[in-house]
C-alpha cells in the first residue's frame, strides 16, 4: 500500500536510467578494512562470527587478509579459510601483490587450509604511481605474468587487481590485463584507490573493460572503490550496471577514510530491488565491527546510527504517531523515512525534546503506561521546552512520576 502513496524520481527515467543489476558482494572488512589507520585489528574469533554473518546476509566472498604481510596474518588466514567450509555461500579470497614472496605466502596459506583459496593479485597501473615508483612496463609485465602463472600452477583461482585503476590509461591497462588473462586469471578488478572516481568515471572505466578488455571473454568484472569524495556508495551502486561483483567493507573502514559501504550498498540494492534478504543482521555486523575495531558508529550514520529512526521534532512525530495509531506500521515506516525501520528489524523512536510538541509527549506517556493527563502533559512538555536536548528516559519517568 504505502509504495502506492510515493512518486519515486529515482525511477522516473525521463534524464537518466540506473540500469542497476544485482551484482555479487565481496566483503573486505577482514583486509582493507583492517589497514585503516584508526583500526583495531579484532580476534580471530570475532572475525569467525564476522564471517557467518557476511554468510547470513548473502555476500559471495570475503577477503580474509594478505598472506605476505607477516606468518601471523597467513597463518589467521588458515583459519579463516577452513571456518568459510562451514558458511552455505561464503568464498574467501586474499590479497597480495605480484611478487614472488607474496606468490609464496599465498599458495602456502591455501595448501594449509586445504582450500583453494582465490588469490587477488594486485599491481600499481596510473602513471602517477609508476612514475613514483620508478617502474618500466616491461617490468611490471613480466610480474604480472609470472605472478598469475605460478598462482593457476598452484590450482588456485586468480582476480588480477590494478590499485589506481581510475587514474591509469587505457593502453596500459588493456595490455596489463591481457597478460594476466593470458597467464590464467578469470577475473580481472578495477580499483578506485585513492577514491578520485564519480559514477560517471565508474561507468566509463567499466564499459571499456567491458567491451575492450573482456571482449566476450570467460572473465568476470570486479570494482573496488574507496571514499575519499565521499562517493564510495553511489560509485558502487553505478558499479552494479557493469560489474560482475562489487566490494565493501562494514561502515566503510579502510584506507584513509575507508572503501564503499557494504551496509549502506546492501540496504540500497535491497530498496532498489536488487536483492530480496533479511538485512536485520546487519546490526551485529556494523555493532561487531564497531565495538572491536574500535570505530565510533556516528549517531547519525545512515539506517545504523542510534538517531537514524528517532525524533523528537513535533511535526515528524506528528505524522508518525498518527499513522502508528492507524495500525499501520508500514505507514509509520515509511511516511518520515527514507530507509524503512523494519528493513533492519529496528522501530521508529518518538522522543520528547524542545523540538517536541503535544503529540510526542502524550505518545510518550502513553507507550511507557503513564496516564497522559493535561497536567502531566504540561508538566513535561514545559521542562522539554526549557532543554536544549532530548530528555532521557529517566529524566521522562521522574517528571511523569512527580
Amino acid at each position: 500500500m504505502t509504495d502506492a502513496l510515493i512518486y519515486d524520481w529515482n525511477r522516473d527515467g525521463r534524464a537518466s536510467k540506473a540500469d542497476y543489476r544485482a551484482a555479487e558482494l565481496d566483503d573486505e572488512t577482514l583486509r582493507d578494512g583492517l589497514q585503516g589507520p584508526s583500526v583495531r585489528n579484532p580476534p580471530t574469533e570475532i572475525k569467525k562470527r564476522l564471517l557467518h554473518l557476511m554468510d547470513q546476509l548473502g555476500i559471495d566472498s570475503a577477503d580474509v587478509g594478505l598472506p605476505g604481510a607477516s606468518d601471523r596474518a597467513r597463518a589467521e588466514i588458515v583459519v579463516l579459510a577452513k571456518e568459510t567450509t562451514k558458511l552455505r555461500t561464503l568464498r574467501p579470497n586474499m590479497a597480495l601483490r605480484t611478487h614472488p614472496l607474496d606468490v609464496k605466502a599465498a599458495i602456502a596459506a591455501a595448501h594449509d587450509a586445504g582450500v583453494a583459496i582465490e588469490a587477488c593479485a594486485f599491481i600499481g597501473s596510473s602513471p602517477i604511481r609508476r612514475f613514483a615508483e620508478d617502474w618500466s612496463l616491461d617490468t611490471m609485465l613480466r610480474s604480472v605474468e609470472e605472478s598469475v602463472a605460478a598462482l593457476v600452477k598452484a590450482g588456485l583461482p586468480v582476480m588480477f587487481v590494478t590499485e589506481d585503476t581510475t587514474r591509469a590509461d587505457a593502453e596500459t591497462l588493456l595490455k596489463l590485463y591481457d597478460t594476466a588473462i593470458a597467464s590464467g586469471a578469470k577475473r580481472i578488478c578495477a580499483s578506485d584507490t585513492v577514491g578520485h572516481a564519480t559514477p560517471e568515471g565508474v561507468r566509463n572505466l567499466l564499459s571499456f573493460l567491458r567491451h575492450d578488455v573482456i571482449r566476450g571473454r570467460d572473465v568476470k568484472l570486479d570494482y573496488h572503490g574507496h571514499n575519499d569524495r565521499g562517493l564510495g556508495t553511489v560509485n558502487a551502486l553505478a558499479a552494479t550496471a557493469v560489474a560482475d561483483r562489487v566490494h565493501g567493507s562494514a561502515l566503510g573502514i579502510g584506507e584513509r577514510v575507508g572503501n564503499t559501504s557494504m551496509d549502506q550498498l546492501m540496504i540500497n540494492m535491497q530498496l532498489w530491488g536488487l536483492i530480496d534478504r533479511d538485512l536485520a543482521p546487519l546490526v551485529e555486523y556494523v555493532t561487531l565491527v564497531s565495538e572491536h575495531c574500535g570505530i565510533p558508529i556516528p549517531s547519525n550514520y545512515p539506517a545504523l546510527g542510534s538517531d537514524a529512526f528517532r525524533t523528537g521534532t513535533g511535526v515528524h512525530a506528528a505524522a508518525v504517531i498518527k499513522a502508528l495509531r492507524k495500525g499501520d506500521r508500514a505507514l509509520a515506516d515509511r511516511v518520515y523515512s527514507g530507509v524503512p525501520a523494519s528493513v533492519l528489524g529496528r522501530e521508529q523512536r518518538i522522543e520528547v525534546g524542545p523540538m517536541s510538541g503535544e503529540s510526542n509527549v502524550v505518545f510518550w506517556l502513553e507507550s511507557h503506561g503513564f496516564e497522559a493527563s493535561r497536567e502531566r502533559v504540561a508538566r513535561v512538555l514545559e521542562r522539554a521546552k526549557a532543554s536544549d536536548r532530548l530528555l532521557t528516559t529517566n529524566e521522562l519517568e521522574r517528571l511523569a512520576r512527580e
